[in-house]
């Protein structure tokens, strides 16, 4: 046979290909099914909430004249963007958490300064395992060589009903998370309704949310009914606290990302459903943002990846309407890393040069408006903030 490109024949016959009968059998994957879980209770975890919550009413840790300089300038802006409607958004990372900050960010959002919360899934994890059991955290070092890491069947267990069942309310993971914490517990509904519901309404929206949940209680033998999951310390609990106060929050996991795939029940369908709602949401601060004030703190990769793209769908979606892409917000950038001891306000640095590939420095560098770095750390930075707009 000819008509190649560069002019030679090529031999497209049975005998010159490698039929599929002849092929090396492609790996098997691993079979989560057969993992071993054990009670949350039991494991050694690092934080305990009554030594790691920080109070907000207290003398925020001392911060450089320059830091300071940098929550005054924030503050004033945020205050600008909240007189003219513009969204405020917090994105973190799960240090934030494990350093204390919970009832700064909710008194934040409470208060009105934050219309958007978004964390990646450790976020949301540490937050809802200090919310049922009062620990969190656990040394990876020592637990992934006894395969324990990230083993513990509640969080697992628990998160993935969470999601689950909110996905049946058309509810993404940052509300139905929230919705599970806030309510304790979840409600199934009988094999036989999502059956039914199947069978009536094969293309209906939420028939892949219906036939997941339908066969995570089959293979796990999970009851109809509700689950009863007391969360005694709900009330410091940011995405809880955030469903109480309807302020939008949104989760960006990453599939195998989070220890909630080290577990039996582990479904990547109902964590990308979940997720997938979530970036649409997103985008809807997102939308908001001119004149606003993005806040990127202690998140070295969710929030520039996340952030990145859903500004370009907004855009997108702008100029097939006619409208001027977002303009006029200003984005904090805040670590406690150097910034490659790069000047951030200069723009993006050459690509010999390290702080090129500081992720997320460069990435909100490149996003319009304002980018302004603060190396500081997380909970000081905004510490200070809630004191300065307090006094408002």
């Amino acid at each position: 046979m000819s008509g190649c490109a560069a002019g030679h024949d090529v031999d497209f016959s049975a005998k010159a290909l490698l039929l599929p009968a002849e092929m090396k059998p492609f790996p098997p994957e691993l079979d989560l099914n057969r993992l071993r879980v054990f009670p949350l209770a039991e494991r050694r975890s690092l934080s305990r909430v009554e030594t790691l919550l920080v109070d907000p009413s207290q003398p925020a840790a001392a911060c450089g004249p320059g830091e300071l300089a940098m929550v005054e300038q924030c503050a004033t802006k945020i205050i600008a963007a909240r007189q003219r409607g513009a969204s405020v958004m917090l994105m973190y990372g799960a240090h934030l958490i494990k350093n204390g900050a919970h009832r700064i960010v909710i008194e934040l959002a409470r208060n009105g300064w934050l219309t958007h919360l978004a964390t990646n899934g450790a976020g949301t994890i540490h937050d809802w395992e200090l919310a049922f059991l009062g620990r969190t955290e656990e040394s990876v070092k020592q637990n992934v060589p006894t395969g324990t890491f990230g083993a513990w069947d509640e969080t697992g267990r628990y998160i993935h009903l969470a999601l689950l069942a909110g996905a049946l309310q058309d509810e993404g993971y940052g509300r139905s998370l929230g919705r599970f914490i806030l309510e304790d517990g979840v409600t199934l509904p009988e094999p036989e309704e999502l059956k039914n519901s199947l069978h009536d309404e094969p293309a209906h929206p939420l028939a892949p949310a219906r036939a997941e949940l339908l066969q995570v209680m089959l293979a796990h033998k999970l009851p109809a009914g509700r689950f009863q999951v007391k969360h005694p310390w709900k009330e410091t609990a940011i995405v809880a606290q955030a469903f109480k106060l309807q302020i939008p929050f949104t989760a960006h996991p990453g599939i195998g990302y989070d220890i909630i795939s080290n577990h039996p029940i582990f479904n990547g369908a109902a964590i990308g459903r979940a997720a997938a709602m979530d970036f649409r949401l997103f985008g809807r601060a997102v939308d908001g943002l001119d004149g606003g004030v993005a806040l990127s703190v202690g998140s070295a990769i969710m929030a520039p990846q996340v952030f990145e793209k859903s500004l370009s769908c907004v855009n997108n979606l702008r100029l097939g309407e006619g409208r001027p892409i977002v303009q006029g917000h200003t984005i904090y950038v805040v670590d406690i890393q150097d910034g490659g001891n790069w000047d951030w306000s200069k723009g993006e640095p050459q690509k010999d040069n390290p702080a090129y590939y500081l992720r997320f420095c460069k990435s909100f560098s490149r996003m319009g408006g304002e980018m302004k770095y603060v190396q500081c750390d997380n909970v000081a930075f905004l510490h200070h903030l809630w004191h300065r707009l307090k006094a408002e």
